[in-house]
């Protein structure tokens, strides 16, 4: 059986959501970001019940209806892709690689995902490399060419032209602000 879980943003996220479905005695054989196979065919009223308190309590949430599950599926992409890769190619091609991941034509996911979200799948795509690049200016361990580079942009330049279009300051400024965890935002409440 397979359920799609909403929230799930990293690593912890699957370990913790895990941990729930073993406390509740199921047995998943594969948990990854927004989806879990369990060796289970089939929950009950009641167990769906639980889990999806257990779940919520713990800050995620079940999802039944297929375009939710769509746009998570979406959401999940993007964040694996910007925040748990080594680097985002410059010529990284979103909706070539969404749609073929997906199966889904770019334009109708697109649309889905505006309608849904409030806000282009573009604009999500940017803010989470927008968090992406806070995060790695609060590690202070690259360098502002190094950090363009990790996330495909085609110059400091145009980082900080996004940058500053987003925030409202430049990566300069929010560096010497030492004010960078103030600014940061949880990667599921990004929109």
């Amino acid at each position: 059986m397979t359920l799609y879980i909403k929230n799930m943003v990293c690593n912890r996220c699957i370990m913790v959501v895990r941990q729930e479905l073993e406390k509740q005695g199921f047995h998943p054989q594969k948990v990854s970001l927004g989806e879990v196979i369990l060796e289970e065919n089939q929950l009950n009223e009641a167990q769906l019940s639980r889990l999806d308190t257990s779940l919520v309590a713990l800050g995620f949430e079940r999802i039944d209806d297929r375009k939710a599950r769509l746009i998570e599926s979406v959401k999940n992409r993007v964040i694996q892709k910007i925040h748990h890769a080594d680097a985002v190619n410059l010529k990284f091609n979103w909706s070539t690689v969404l749609a073929e991941e997906l199966k889904v034509d770019y334009n109708a996911l697109s649309s889905l995902f505006s309608s849904v979200e409030g806000i282009t799948l573009e604009q999500f795509i940017i803010r989470q490399k927008i968090e992406r690049v806070k995060e790695l200016i609060f590690y202070d361990e690259l360098n502002f060419s190094e950090i363009a580079n990790r996330l495909g942009y085609s110059s400091v330049a145009h980082l900080s032209a996004q940058f500053k279009k987003v925030t409202g300051f430049t990566p300069s400024e929010l560096k010497k602000s030492r004010d960078i965890d103030q600014k940061r935002k949880p990667l599921d409440n990004i929109n």
